[in-house]
C-alpha cells in the first residue's frame, strides 16, 4: 500500500514512510485524549505500516512525546523518531492550557537558542521518549531567530550527530523564506515544512523545492489541510491558524465540487496532492483517535489518476508543478 511505501532521508540510513504520523494531536491539541485512545492510536499506526512518527516538547508541554516512548515501548515494529529543539520547560503558569488542556497548568515553555539551552532541549526530550538517541531532530519555529539557528543551532545539532544522539538534522517551519534562508546556509538532511504546498498554497515550488532538490533536502510535508479547512470548508473552519477568510472556503469548496464528479473526497486529495513534487518524501498528518487513523490511511491510499490533477491544473484549481 502506498502509505506504508519507504522512501530514504538524504544523506542518511533513515527511511520514512510515505505516510507518517503526526502527534500534536495526542498531546491533546484543544481537545483531551485518553491514555488508552493515544496508545491505541499509535499501536495502530504501526501495525499499518506507518514507519515514521514525529513530537515535540511543545505538544502537550511533553504529553506528547510521553505518549509516543510509552506507545511504541516493547512494539515489534519501531519507527523513526523525530523531535524538535528550541523550547525548553519549566514549572511555571502554563499560559497554553485552553490550547492543550492534557498538559500540566504549573509547567511553562521558553525558548532556547543557545547551545547549552539545544541540548539540554534533545536530552529532555530523550527522557521522555525513554530513548538514548532519536533518528531526526528539527530546529522548531525558528522564524524571529534565523541568524542564531545557522550559527549556534546547527552547529550544536552537527555535535551531537557525530555524537549518534541524532542521525539527521532538519528544520521544522511553516514559512519559506526564513526556511530557504537557513537552508541556504547549512546543510540540512530534512525539512518538515507545513502548510506550504497543498491546495491552497503551493508557495515552497517556488523557492524553497527547488533549493531542496538542489541540496539534496529531503522534505516532509504538513499542514496538508491548512488547519482544517481543507479537511471541512465549512463557515468557521480555519486557515493557517486564523479563521478562514470567505475567498478560502469558496476556493476549497470548488475544489471539492471539482472531485466530486469522480467521487473523490477533498481530504483524500489534500492528503495526496504534496506527493506530486518529487521533493517531498512524505505527507506528516495527525491523527487524535483510531478513527481519524483510519480515514487519513484510507484516504492516502485512494486512486486519484493523473488525468484528475492535470484537469485541475487546466481549470486553475491548482497551479501546475514547477520543477
Amino acid at each position: 500500500m502506498r502509505h506504508s511505501q519507504l522512501v530514504q532521508i538524504h544523506g542518511t540510513g533513515v527511511n520514512v514512510s510515505r505516510l507518517s504520523l503526526g502527534t500534536a494531536p495526542l498531546g491533546g491539541l484543544f481537545k483531551k485524549v485518553s491514555e488508552s485512545e493515544s496508545d491505541s492510536v499509535i499501536s495502530e499506526a504501526l501495525d499499518a505500516g506507518i514507519a515514521y512518527i514525529d513530537t515535540a516538547p511543545l505538544y502537550g508541554y511533553g504529553v506528547g512525546e510521553v505518549r509516543v516512548g510509552r506507545g511504541i515501548k516493547g512494539h515489534h515494529r519501531q519507527p523513526v523518531i523525530s523531535t524538535k529543539v528550541g523550547r525548553l520547560l519549566r514549572p511555571g503558569k502554563n499560559l497554553e492550557y485552553d490550547k492543550f488542556p492534557d498538559s500540566d497548568p504549573n509547567i511553562e515553555i521558553y525558548f532556547d537558542h543557545t547551545a547549552s539551552g539545544i541540548r539540554k532541549s534533545l536530552e529532555e526530550s530523550l527522557k521522555r521518549l525513554d530513548r538514548e538517541s532519536v533518528e531526526i531532530a528539527y530546529i522548531h519555529d525558528a522564524d524571529s531567530w534565523v541568524r542564531e539557528a545557522i550559527e549556534v543551532v546547527y552547529p550544536e545539532l552537527h555535535k551531537m550527530r557525530d555524537e549518534g544522539l541524532i542521525k539527521a538534522i532538519g528544520i521544522g517551519m511553516n514559512w519559506c523564506p526564513t526556511s530557504i534562508a537557513i537552508m541556504t546556509e547549512t546543510e540540512l538532511n530534512i525539512a518538515l515544512i507545513a502548510g506550504r504546498f497543498t491546495l491552497l498554497d503551493q508557495s515552497a515550488q517556488e523557492e524553497l523545492y527547488p533549493l531542496a532538490l538542489k541540496k539534496k533536502v529531503s522534505i516532509i510535508a504538513a499542514g496538508v489541510f491548512n488547519s482544517g479547512v481543507l479537511a471541512n470548508p465549512v463557515q468557521g473552519a480555519y486557515y493557517d491558524y486564523e479563521p478562514a477568510p470567505k475567498e478560502i472556503i469558496d476556493k476549497a469548496r470548488s475544489i471539492g465540487k471539482f472531485l466530486e464528479k469522480f467521487d473523490i473526497s477533498l481530504p483524500a486529495a489534500a492528503l495526496q496532492f504534496p506527493l506530486r513534487h518529487p521533493a517531498v518524501a512524505s505527507v506528516l498528518t495527525g491523527a487524535g483517535s483510531v478513527i481519524e487513523l483510519r480515514e487519513n490511511i484510507a484516504n492516502f491510499n485512494v486512486q486519484i489518476p493523473d488525468e484528475i490533477w492535470s484537469q485541475m491544473e487546466s481549470d486553475g484549481l491548482i497551479s501546475p508543478i514547477i520543477l
